[in-house]
């Protein structure tokens, strides 16, 4: 579920045009930061990471069609804009305690998660908590974010998720590849956005309202080449950390896309 601190999300901008690489790195680089919480008590102890991966893609869903983004007259409108004209970055810091408490208070959007998603036992682990926060100049971190983590977002899934219910929307992670859940969680939020882009006006709403429902899963070895060949939407990593360049991390699968 998403709980904003400001109205009811509206229907999203369109995806912006596809300039060339060397345009979108002219462009003022900005970054979204989402902020995952993990906590070091048992309970509620950290989340599990299937849930904490789905959070961080459903968070990015709630600021892209959150009136203030899709709006122009919007306080996120512009930030957003300039965000999306150049390289769509994501950071994922953690926080606990006081640190979770502190950045409730900047503006932005706390997304929380069902639990151990789609495992087979929650295992007792608490329910994945992000917080998107609007686009920062790459150089121009608040305080209160630039002093958070990054490092130290290893998840573990108390038992390994289920397979998706047939018709959820899911982000299939490349098998061969491995990242932190950090990187992770920024891939599927990259996952996420490349979804919205191609769905069309009704097909967003419908899943706007039903609360963004979607999966994220490695994919099995065998899929992955056919769902690459899919023409669904790929995200390719640009290799700005822990990756090559160019390594194709998700491949985002929403039954709309397959009609």
């Amino acid at each position: 579920m998403t709980t904003p601190d400001a109205p009811s999300p509206a229907a999203s901008d369109p995806a912006p045009a596809d300039p060339a690489p060397a345009d979108r790195d002219a462009a003022p680089q900005y970054v979204l930061p989402l902020v995952v919480r993990i906590e070091r008590a048992t309970p509620p102890g950290p989340p599990a990471r299937a849930d904490a991966l789905g959070t961080a893609a459903r968070a990015v869903l709630a600021l892209l069609s959150d009136e203030r983004a899709t709006d122009p007259g919007g306080d996120w409108h512009r930030l957003v804009r300039a965000w999306q004209d150049g390289r769509i970055r994501k950071v994922v810091r953690r926080a606990r305690g006081a640190e979770w408490r502190r950045v409730q208070a900047l503006p932005g959007i706390t997304v929380t998660g069902p639990g151990a998603e789609g495992s087979v036992d929650a295992g007792g682990t608490a329910p994945a908590e992000v917080r998107v926060f609007p686009p920062v100049p790459l150089d121009g971190w608040p305080k209160e974010l630039a002093r958070l983590q990054v490092s130290g977002t290893e998840l573990t899934d108390p038992a390994p998720p289920v397979v998706p219910a047939s018709g959820t929307p899911v982000l299939w992670l490349n098998p061969a590849l491995e990242m932190s859940a950090g990187k992770a969680m920024a891939q599927a939020g990259h996952g996420a956005q490349f979804t919205w882009w191609a769905l069309d006006d009704d097909t967003r709403a419908a899943w706007r309202a039903a609360g963004f429902p979607l999966a994220v899963r490695t994919a099995p070895p065998g899929r992955w080449a056919e769902l690459t060949a899919s023409g669904l939407p790929v995200v390719r990593d640009a290799g700005f950390t822990e990756i090559a360049p160019g390594s194709a991390t998700v491949v985002a699968d929403h039954p709309a896309l397959r009609r």
